[in-house]
């Protein structure tokens, strides 16, 4: 049997199944690679939004991180909410060993507005971080916390770019899906841009869209694919998922991560 691309995802965990650890290993399943993970947090989190928080310890991360890597090998790393600065700083020391492409999805808040990364860390995302992406991939409410600019139109995000940029990733792609009217996102490398377009869709079942859209580009990336193809197939799967979001509980449901298997 051939080996299927092997991804590693360094995320938390979201009980109710629809962000985090949970969501990437669902993307990539669907997309058709091996996922892996490292467990950063525990999250008591549903459709209302996050009810609690514990991040494990430095060397539980490490010893997950060396035991895949070391023995099975990964063509690409997902990082999502590393919850402290030492978490992120241990993260960046071992992603700096590794030779595989990085998306870093630079998690602050969860879809609820709970915190989901110390204060405190915002440095250590900075300057340690940020240098080891492949790719990293904001939203417009993590590049004011990142930057300090705060995006309400397409013209600001060529800014936005530039500003996450200068943190050292090789691409940004700067999502605008909090702006008004299409879902805009902007890919660049400060050389060349992409500008990718999808109708809004009228869902508010979204949970999970971050998180799934930056395992859905290290799952293209695993494949071999550039990052401008890697990250347009991504867009397209999560328009997809997006569209095929699902109510569950009281509140914000989940995107559909195998909408593409239903009848």
């Amino acid at each position: 049997m051939p080996i299927p691309p092997r991804v590693l995802t360094v995320a938390g965990s979201d009980s109710g199944g629809g962000a985090g650890i949970q969501a990437d290993l669902k993307t990539m399943l669907a997309l058709g690679v091996h996922g892996m993970s490292v467990l950063t947090a525990v999250t008591a989190q549903n459709s209302r939004g996050v009810q609690g928080a514990w991040e494990l310890p430095a060397e539980a991360v490490r010893a997950q991180y060396r035991s895949v890597v070391d023995d099975i090998g990964v063509q690409a790393v997902k990082t999502g909410m590393l919850a402290s600065a030492e978490l992120v700083q241990t993260v960046a020391e071992l992603l700096a060993g590794t030779a595989a492409p990085v998306v870093v999805d630079p998690v602050g808040i969860s879809k609820h507005g709970d915190a989901l990364l110390a204060a405190s860390a915002l440095d250590a995302v900075r300057t340690k971080l940020l240098p080891a992406a492949t790719v990293a991939t904001p939203n417009l409410d993590e590049v004011a916390w990142l930057t300090g600019l705060r995006v309400t139109s397409e013209d600001g995000m060529r800014r936005a770019a530039d500003a996450v940029l200068s943190y050292g990733p090789r691409w940004a792609l700067i999502k605008g899906g909090h702006l008004e009217g299409d879902a805009v996102d902007l890919l660049t490398d400060g050389t060349e841009e992409h500008w990718l377009r999808a109708p809004r869709h009228d869902n508010r079942h979204t949970h999970g869209t971050g998180c799934t859209l930056a395992s859905a580009i290290a799952s293209g990336l695993a494949k071999g694919h550039t990052v401008p193809e890697a990250v347009t197939a991504a867009k397209d799967y999560v328009t997809g998922a997006i569209a095929a979001g699902f109510p569950l509980g009281g509140g914000i449901g989940p995107v559909d991560h195998g909408w593409r298997w239903r009848p």
